[in-house]
């Protein structure tokens, strides 16, 4: 159904076959450059290299976050495309012609241009969207398109190291990478044109206020930060394991990424079903799934069994970064989260980075098969130091199940990201109320959002009837969205029970998103159209 939605939009198609060869490009090249390298230092090679194309993206990432807010998206997207295309094709020629250093310089170069693709397509996708359900179909695609281009680009430079050699395999991706360019090129969109806010930096500074007085925040970031360790670890982990421990081609390194690849996939079942559960032993659960495929990765006793292990961690990864990240978005205030997440994202990346370090030092110290030990315990001591925490943690937490499932029921919500909706069900006021009561007034001013979750309410303008409205509908949104006085009266006629929203967190979550923003003004405008045709000339 999403893959048929998003095919009848010719735009949104280009935009998703553009990021599935994205994909494939960015995990295709980074293997292929991490197996180049070690084949030349070993271990310590491959960990500098990793380290020393996580850095600048790490440090433009959060610039070209704002760039896409700022310039037209299309622009910004075609360009970091080609410039990365451009930059592999130099990679795989530099490696041709035995020019190490020169390799490592492009490959760097391609990988901090990687950073302007996902916040350019996020900023696009909702421009070319023609409804709420393309939208949701093409996020969802897109989800699958992530999962899938791991195994593709492991598979990929597998079959391509095998037949022929690392430069070839650079070159493909590079290639990849400037179809991906093409494809995007001729769509034409403007700049979101977003309104003033706080600079990256100030956003950050406080994201770390909080953490420095919230222990709950801590402790998920600090758990989030271990997954990026352990992540970070797995590229050069995999190259290890193939080469040196299996004693296989270089090819295996992309096979046991693929495994990896498919062990996401398979968790996305899984990871669907959290929403509005208590994730604390799914947190628990899955990080024990994580380090035991590692460790079992690691003194598996041949081959059908490794490729389990790493099945397993494929799943428990996925799982575990699904389940931490919601759990953080329901302890931090709403105004917040934003800013917690950029720290975030910044830590994430910082933990990569000591994660391709810290496999080539473990190897020094304690042999390949240690260092993939010494790998598998990084989560486990994260987790026995904040079990307990996580528990009572997850136990204080409410999570609003029932407000869940009735805003997903309304229209107007239903595209809202998973974690969005959660933190908004979490904001909603139960107000039960008796027939007679008025719930809003024609003339006053607007300061909620209702949802109705049992019972009816009568709407009237003027004293002339304009219908009834049950569960699963909503009212109030008129006044909020246009900042003015109540156009309607809304009264109750049987005992009723509502869900109250305030003004900002209602226009918060809707502003944040330019597809829900575009519905929730649709809705006013059909229902002024069609409940009172009079209405558009009075004012």
């Amino acid at each position: 159904m999403a893959v048929s939605t998003v095919t009848r939009n010719g735009s949104l198609m280009r935009v998703v076959a553009a990021y599935a060869l994205f994909v494939a490009s960015e995990y295709a090249v980074w293997i292929a450059v991490l197996v180049f390298a070690f084949d030349r230092g070993g271990a310590r090679s491959a960990g500098l290299v990793a380290l020393a194309q996580l850095v600048p993206a790490a440090v433009a990432a959060p610039l070209v976050a704002t760039l896409a807010d700022r310039h037209p998206p299309t622009t910004l997207l075609r360009l970091g495309l080609a410039l990365q295309g451009l930059a592999t094709v130099g990679t795989a020629l530099a490696i041709w012609a035995g020019q190490a250093h020169l390799a490592y310089a492009a490959a760097v170069f391609a990988s901090t241009l990687v950073t302007t693709t996902r916040p350019a397509q996020a900023a696009l996708l909702p421009a070319l969207a023609r409804s709420v359900d393309e939208l949701t179909a093409a996020n969802v695609v897109i989800g699958w398109v992530e999962s899938a281009g791991i195994v593709a680009a492991g598979l990929g430079i597998g079959l391509l190291l095998g037949a022929f050699d690392v430069g070839s395999a650079v070159l493909a991706a590079g290639l990849a990478a400037l179809a991906a360019a093409a494809l995007v090129t001729g769509l034409r969109t403007h700049p979101i044109g977003v309104a003033a806010q706080a600079t990256p930096r100030d956003q950050l500074a406080e994201g770390a206020r909080l953490l420095l007085h919230s222990r709950r925040a801590r402790l998920l970031v600090a758990l989030l930060s271990a997954e990026g360790v352990v992540a970070g670890a797995l590229d050069v982990f995999f190259v290890v394991l193939a080469i040196a421990v299996l004693d296989q081609s270089q090819a295996w390194a992309g096979y046991l990424n693929t495994f990896y690849g498919i062990g996401g996939l398979l968790a996305g079942p899984v990871a669907m079903t959290l929403v509005g559960r208590k994730l604390g032993r799914p947190i628990l659960l899955s990080g024990g799934v994580l380090a035991a495929g590692l460790l079992a990765a690691a003194f598996a006793p041949g081959l059908p069994t490794t490729v389990l292990a790493v099945l397993a961690i494929g799943v428990g990864r996925s799982v575990f970064d699904v389940a931490t990240r919601a759990l953080l978005q329901r302890s931090v205030p709403a105004n917040v989260i934003g800013r917690v997440f950029g720290l975030v994202e910044g830590l994430w990346m910082a933990g990569l980075g000591l994660g391709s370090v810290l496999v080539p030092l473990l190897v020094s110290f304690a042999g390949n098969r240690g260092a993939l030990l010494g790998v598998s315990l990084v989560l486990p001591l994260v987790g026995l130091v904040g079990w307990r925490p996580l528990r009572r943690l997850d136990s204080a937490v409410t999570v609003p199940v029932v407000e869940i499932a009735l805003l997903r029921s309304l229209r107007l919500f239903r595209d809202l990201p998973a974690p969005t909706l959660e933190g908004l069900a979490a904001s909603l006021q139960r107000v039960p109320l008796e027939p007679g009561a008025v719930v809003i007034r024609e003339g006053d001013a607007g300061d909620h959002y209702y949802v109705i979750a049992d019972g009816s309410l009568a709407i009237s303008r003027h004293g002339r009837p304009l219908g009834v409205r049950g569960r699963g509908d909503g009212v109030g949104e008129i006044a909020l969205l246009n900042n003015i006085a109540r156009t309607a009266t809304v009264t109750v006629t049987v005992p009723t029970v509502l869900y109250a929203l305030e003004r900002d967190d209602f226009l918060g979550a809707v502003s944040r998103h330019p597809n829900t923003s575009r519905t929730a003004s649709a809705i006013a405008g059909e229902r002024l159209v069609d409940h009172d045709p009079e209405f558009q000339s009075d004012d």
